[in-house]
């Protein structure tokens, strides 16, 4: 593999947070959907740290990573995602630059416009499996929303 091909490669995280029985979901800002709270680590990072920083930067939170709940890939993006069960430790829910707004919701009272593959991620985090899940997300992100519509 080239090194340019290498560089286009991507690591993102998410977060997994429940309070109370229900799961905290983020409003995007740049569109009109809702998903765990997340995005690309950044050089230099732990995984650990990342997942704090996209938490805090999208909802204002602060929290502890307590366990892998599944690992994601998504070759149509170079991408891998790694989904976390966090644990809210401080800060204040709050919209962000990145969210619009952020909320907590009835694992059954989803939105319709949750990134399905987020919904899929949330779905894991309630088997509630002692062990990681590995899963290939093989759809574009258009195609997943044009579908979660229908």
């Amino acid at each position: 593999m080239s090194e340019a091909s290498l560089r286009k490669f991507r690591v993102a995280v998410s977060a997994v947070i429940f309070q109370d029985g229900k799961i905290l979901l983020a409003l995007r800002r740049d569109i009109d959907w809702w998903n765990l709270p997340g995005g690309g680590m950044e050089i230099g990072e732990t995984v650990e740290e990342a997942v704090r920083r996209e938490v805090r930067e999208e909802t204002g939170l602060e929290v502890a990573v307590e366990r892998l709940i599944g690992l994601y890939s998504k070759p149509q993006k170079q991408e891998i995602v790694l989904s976390f069960l966090c644990q809210r430790i401080g800060g204040e829910l709050t919209g962000t630059d990145e969210s619009r707004e952020c909320r907590y919701f009835s694992p059954d009272q989803l939105p319709a416009n949750l990134l399905p593959k987020h919904r899929q991620r949330v779905e894991d985090a309630l088997l509630n499996q002692p062990e990681a899940i590995m899963r290939n997300q093989l759809s574009r992100t258009e195609e997943d929303q044009r579908l979660a519509l229908e």
